[in-house]
């Protein structure tokens, strides 16, 4: 029989949450960002929930070929375009809308023969500093590209850097002061923005950890207003009880030292699972639906619950590390990480069903 450790994935969570997101962004279409493997949670198993969907955002080739392969055949957008002659043929073929951030990328489009012009998103930086051309030449480049035979529609895009702290009135106002006599679409609104800031809903708003149910600032008590649902949860159960006396250790290190007697739950679920091994003495947990506390530290294969709270625990009990009772991003917050990384960082050894 395997470990009880199992990760649930919910495409009916990913339905609801970008059902939800439309709802908050009435005047915008909606790319959902599946990125990463959808987050970690794999393209192919939230790929049900997606219909709703305006078009699929995404990273790289192989990920584009995966969703035409299931029969996306709304738009796909490459987030960070395309590096080579090659990319150019695929993307091509695939009819893929590819985001355009530097010289070379546009010259490479430019050179290129297609069978037909290819719709790209053309990257301002208005302030992040990674990608993107600066708003003084961003004109510029938008006159190259339109006199290009190769490139089609020129949708205009740029990505805020804290829209999560309430901070993109500076890079709106220079998205807009240069872009202001230059037709075309435009896309600004990431998660963050999607769920906060009305400014930044224009004609794509580009979804990310949202439609996953994570929070955009990592904080689950920012979304504690927004129905959002989880889209994954991780569980196991206790595989072993030990009573502890006052001042007995658990775990390595003896980081944890019992005030008085207590039942300690161990449980089938560590760091080679993709639990964080940071996580400390209080990370949220639930055993049995009733929430309680991790203690000691997390092992490779198996970490310790404090069982406390719910004395009738036994070997067998249910134990939710995260999902709809235990918020990921209170995992992630109390282990100093997001739940961006929890979701991505899933061991391939854990079992993963869809529900």
């Amino acid at each position: 029989m395997p470990r009880p450790i199992v990760a649930r994935i919910h495409p009916d969570a990913v339905r609801h949450n970008l059902q939800l997101i439309r709802q908050m962004t009435p005047g915008s279409r909606v790319w959902a960002v599946v990125k990463a493997n959808a987050y970690g949670h794999g393209i192919e198993r939230v790929y049900p929930g997606l219909a709703d969907a305006d078009g699929i955002a995404l990273l790289d080739l192989d990920e584009a070929v995966r969703v035409r392969e299931l029969g996306w055949k709304k738009p796909v957008l490459l987030l960070e375009g395309i590096f080579t002659p090659g990319d150019v043929a695929i993307a091509d073929e695939l009819r893929l809308t590819v985001a355009v951030h530097c010289a070379e990328q546009l010259e490479l489009l430019r050179a290129a023969k297609v069978t037909q012009p290819i719709d790209i998103n053309l990257k301002m930086n208005s302030g992040m500093n990674r990608l993107g051309f600066r708003p003084d030449v961003y004109r510029a480049a938008w006159e190259r590209a339109l006199a290009s035979e190769s490139i089609g529609n020129i949708t205009l895009m740029s990505h805020f850097a804290s829209a999560d702290n309430n901070d993109i009135d500076w890079q709106v106002d220079r998205f807009d002061a240069a872009t202001s006599e230059i037709p075309g679409e435009r896309s600004l609104a990431n998660s963050a923005a999607a769920l906060w800031h009305p400014r930044a809903h224009r004609d794509w708003v580009r979804p990310g950890i949202v439609v996953y149910g994570g929070s955009p600032s990592g904080v689950s008590r920012d979304i504690a207003d927004i129905p959002l649902r989880a889209s994954m949860s991780l569980t196991s159960q206790i595989i072993g009880t030990q009573t502890l006396s006052a001042q007995e250790t658990v775990g390595y290190g003896r980081k944890f030292a019992a005030n008085e007697e207590m039942r300690i739950g161990v449980v089938a679920c560590g760091y080679a699972d993709g639990y964080p091994r940071h996580a400390p003495t209080g990370t949220p947990i639930a055993v049995d639906g009733t929430l309680t506390r991790v203690v000691g530290r997390v092992s490779m294969d198996m970490l310790t619950v404090d069982l406390t709270p719910c004395p009738d625990a036994h070997v067998g009990s249910q134990v939710e590390l995260w999902g709809d009772q235990v918020k990921i991003d209170d995992v992630a917050e109390a282990s100093g990480t997001i739940g961006y990384e929890l979701m991505c960082a899933l061991a391939r050894r854990v079992p993963v069903e869809v529900h």
